[in-house]
């Protein structure tokens, strides 16, 4: 029986990577994949020379493929069936960045493996910079049929669950809009504890500027 997997991890703990290598795997076994990714993470994006744009899947270790972007609008059940359903049109589905997906979407996926006996692994962020969850990470976690943590570690050596993201001056950032694409430059992994002590620093000081 075909499962909803969902792998979360903090920034920098390879989810892309794993992504990647685990399309590697079933391809080499001569499976079809379907990789997705939202429409909404478009920093790999690259537009080719007829001004085709292409989504990508990279990782910061090198590994990449191009996927399929697919809109919040998309009912991702329907799709599948679209494409031709499973045998020699897909064998699984692999998703990277679940996090922005719809409550809905992760739902249709589910439909994908309780009805089309479809496996479906979805990697992202359990969490945003405010340690709130996104959307698609809350309703896989009521409904996925495995969990798994992806772990890496904080600058202090203890395991990272928070997502913190900082500004163009290397401050840490407390406020916001949920969604902020960005890599090394924006977010760092860390310790709840590393992550605490960072925001208490960051409220004392600006209490002091305005003093």
């Amino acid at each position: 029986m075909a499962k909803l997997y969902f792998k979360f991890g903090a920034m920098g703990s390879s989810k892309t990577a794993q992504a990647l290598m685990t399309k590697f795997n079933y391809e080499e076994k001569a499976h079809t994949v379907w990789l997705i990714k939202p429409a909404t993470d478009t920093r790999d994006d690259r537009t080719d020379a007829d001004g085709k744009v292409h989504t990508i899947l990279r990782s910061r270790v090198g590994l990449f493929a191009e996927a399929e972007a697919v809109d919040a609008s998309v009912n991702l059940y329907a799709e599948f069936l679209r494409r031709g359903g499973g045998g020699k049109y897909t064998d699984v589905v692999i998703c990277d960045e679940c996090q922005f997906l719809t409550g809905e979407q992760v739902e249709q996926l589910k439909d994908l493996t309780d009805k089309q006996d479809i496996p479906v692994l979805c990697f992202g962020l359990r969490a945003d910079f405010q340690t709130r969850l996104f959307p698609g990470s809350k309703r896989l976690f009521e409904i996925a049929d495995s969990i798994t943590e992806i772990k890496s570690i904080c600058r202090c050596g203890r395991k990272a669950t928070v997502n913190a993201r900082f500004d163009d001056n290397g401050r840490i950032v407390s406020e916001g809009q949920q969604i902020f694409l960005g890599g090394n430059d924006r977010y760092e992994g860390m310790c709840y504890n590393c992550y605490r002590t960072l925001i208490e620093e960051k409220r004392r000081e600006d209490a002091e500027t305005r003093f």
